[in-house]
């Protein structure tokens, strides 16, 4: 019985002194490694709180409007973007990071296989839309007007020899529709859910000189908060990089 009582008050005590911080994400890789540093979060007193969302949207919203603290599901290019697109005022407060985009066909084993008049689908988003067509740039497939553009979209495709037919979707269901078109490039995240293993099934992927490092994002009226500064310390140990080169096997790579 004594020894109950000394562990309710145990419990107590650190829902007493507990902060608690609220961060979406999206459910691959993101919240797999939140959920990795709660018990050491809760040593340090900040009980981590993980909301989970699929979409690229409403994670930064809600951040924005103080329903949620920080998020973790982007890369710099993508929340640049939004901040622009929305007038909102993000920011990020860490890398942890970077998951590799692939092109992706359950038809062909190479990108020169590919016919004339294929069917492409690529992200939707302007970063990520941009990002596909750097990577079919960059395997030669298309000519862009400019190939160091990130933001480049269809319109400034100025060669495409194979007559290459792009749609664009939401990059969630980018692997869903994978049997149904010639070639998609899908984000890794999504690609792990799916099932994917980018090392062995994509086509081509992106290097390690990619600039879309993930990133834990809050409020810039949050940023120095205490449990934000605990939980990026507690995203950049050498514990959490062994996590994430073991359990994703090379598929995402440690940014820190």
């Amino acid at each position: 019985m004594k020894k109950l009582l000394v562990a309710f008050a145990a419990v107590a005590a650190f829902s007493a002194h507990a902060e608690t911080i609220t961060v979406a994400a999206s459910p691959v890789p993101h919240a797999e490694i939140l959920e990795f540093v709660k018990p050491a979060l809760a040593k340090e007193g900040v009980d981590l709180q993980v909301k989970v969302f699929t979409d690229y949207v409403q994670p930064n919203v809600q951040v924005a409007e103080k329903r949620l603290d920080a998020n973790f599901f982007q890369h710099q290019p993508y929340l640049d973007e939004f901040n622009k697109a929305k007038g909102t005022h993000l920011v990020s407060v860490g890398a942890v990071h970077l998951e590799p985009l692939g092109a992706y066909s359950s038809k062909y084993k190479k990108l020169d296989e590919l016919p004339s008049g294929a069917n492409v689908v690529i992200p939707n988003d302007a970063t990520n839309g941009g990002r596909a067509l750097l990577l079919l740039a960059k395997n030669g497939l298309i000519t862009l007007k400019d190939p160091s553009n990130i933001l480049s979209t269809i319109k400034d495709i100025t060669a495409n020899p194979k007559n290459l037919k792009f749609r664009e979707l939401e990059a969630a269901t980018l692997p869903r529709v994978l049997t149904q078109v010639d070639l998609a490039l899908i984000n890794t995240n999504y690609a792990l859910e799916a099932k994917l293993d980018p090392s062995k099934d994509a086509l081509v992927i992106e290097g390690s000189d990619s600039p879309y490092v993930n990133i834990l994002v809050t409020r810039e009226d949050n940023k120095d908060a205490d449990a934000v500064k605990k939980l990026v310390a507690a995203l950049h140990t050498p514990e959490v990089k062994k996590f994430i080169e073991e359990k994703y096997k090379g598929a995402i790579k440690p940014a820190f």
